[in-house]
């Protein structure tokens, strides 16, 4: 009775359209990819009691206390990880759509931005600095939490740390005007220390550095390095001492590189990436998240401010981009999936897409599937909690229709998702568990609870 109780409550507190479950289920798809093995497995059930995933077990040893979820034609596999992402966002001005919503209103639509992702498989996001002067992600993580709203778990920095006039700041304002940034801009390592200090109080638990300009902002070079070696140094060491990993988002080249040598935990982005930054990776065991789709995304469009930039590096230089990230992996490089779209404006379905950039740079579609689980999960330092399918372990199991090792694609729709043993897509009748337990002697142990499945 609690458990069905506690789900009715979530149920409630659902605003994003999703269908509610939770028990003691037998999951049977036709494969798993269980984010370890470089093979699928065939003819296991995955055993869920609660939150946890108990057992990987043949089909005939169904334990007669375990409701059966068939489904047949499917490949489940952990639950997907974006480690760069921009929940806030809801207009493609990257630079200054901030300045239009108040940290609420992002922070609502934020909510169902990410709900749309979780019905997508996004079960784990790690945010990546967003368009929000104040911490409207942190209150999001804080509500999903807490169990008022359900939605992907989240971890993440607040903000973008940048130096004055750098990727981060607003470059094409007059001296006379006081435009705030969406991001934090420090100089030197005293502000820097200030900056991540007050990262941390609000509740970051990563910090970004915008160690070289961007494509997406206006007056900057993304082939510019900002940081200094000190300041970069006087970054990392003070994230360090409170325990908090540092992302670096890094295109030029000799940013990477000072960058991997500070110690940062990641490179974001990494364009212009050389065989001495892939050395000093495998050397410092840094991981890398290249975020390849967006660019594609925006390609041609003339939807940003800095199109030109974009479009330039996608016609003359993406192709190289592409082989580098393809011999990275070659080399040991540990390379994770981050879309970096983000935003209510953005269709769910094309996030998946990142997975097909890095088979095309490539990645085998077993590889990056890993690198949107398992190895996303030893980023976020999360390996105990989710990113296998692996009794233990948080039950953040998705399944698509098909198979993703012959044809990628499938991973843009989803067949059925369960985040913390709640099935939040794919949800069953009380009639079509009953009538798969007909004969097994398998209670029906939940009820489901609909609330306009989500699109």
């Amino acid at each position: 009775m609690r458990l069905i109780l506690r789900v009715v409550i979530v149920g409630i507190a659902l605003t994003g359209g999703l269908t509610v479950m939770a028990g003691q289920w037998a999951l049977v798809p036709d494969r798993v990819v269980d984010g370890v093995s470089d093979r699928p497995l065939v003819g296991l059930a995955v055993l869920v009691e609660g939150r946890r995933i108990t057992g990987l077990v043949p089909v005939r040893e169904i334990p007669t206390d375990f409701a059966v979820i068939g489904l047949p034609g499917t490949t489940l596999m952990p639950g997907l990880i974006n480690a760069h992402e921009h929940p806030l966002m809801f207009d493609d001005r990257y630079q200054d759509a901030h300045l239009s919503g108040s940290s609420a209103y992002k922070a609502l639509l934020g909510l169902a931005t990410l709900q749309r992702l979780l019905t997508h498989g996004w079960t784990s996001i790690r945010v990546m600095g967003d368009a929000d002067v104040f911490y409207g992600n942190q209150d999001l993580q804080r509500v999903i939490s807490e169990g008022i709203f359900l939605g992907p778990r989240i971890t993440g920095a607040a903000h973008y740390i940048s130096i004055t006039g750098g990727g981060g700041d607003i470059n094409y304002g007059s001296p006379e005007q006081t435009l705030i940034a969406d991001g934090l801009i420090a100089d030197g390592p005293e502000e820097i220390r200030k900056a991540i200090r007050r990262e941390i109080k609000y509740g970051s638990d990563w910090i970004k550095l915008l160690v070289t300009g961007a494509f997406l902002s206006v007056g900057d070079d993304p082939k510019n390095v900002a940081f200094s070696p000190e300041e970069l140094a006087a970054a990392v060491a003070e994230a360090a001492r409170h325990n908090v990993p540092v992302a670096a988002h890094a295109h030029a080249t000799e940013g990477i590189n000072q960058a991997v040598r500070a110690g940062v935990r990641s490179i974001e982005h990494g364009s212009y990436l050389t065989d001495e930054s892939i050395a000093l990776m495998v050397e410092h065991g840094t991981f890398y998240v290249p975020t390849i789709y967006i660019g594609d995304y925006y390609a041609n469009t003339n939807k940003l401010q800095e199109s030109d930039k974009n479009d330039s590096f996608y016609r003359d230089y993406r192709q190289s981009w592409l082989e580098m990230i393809g011999r990275a992996h070659k080399a040991g490089v540990k390379i994770v999936v981050g879309v970096d779209l983000g935003g209510y404006n953005i269709p769910p379905n094309v996030y998946a897409r990142e997975f097909a950039t890095l088979v095309e740079a490539g990645m085998s579609p077993m590889a990056s599937l890993k690198a949107g689980t398992s190895v996303a999960a030893d980023l976020l330092g999360w390996s105990d909690r989710v990113g296998r399918v692996q009794p233990g372990l948080l039950a953040d199991l998705v399944a698509f229709e098909g198979n993703p090792l012959e044809d990628i694609s499938v991973l843009e729709q989803t067949a059925f998702v369960m985040k913390d043993g709640l099935v939040v897509k794919g949800g069953l009748s009380l009639e079509d568990i009953a009538a798969q337990s007909k004969g097994r002697g398998r209670p029906l142990l939940s009820t489901p609870i609909s609330l306009n499945p989500a699109n």
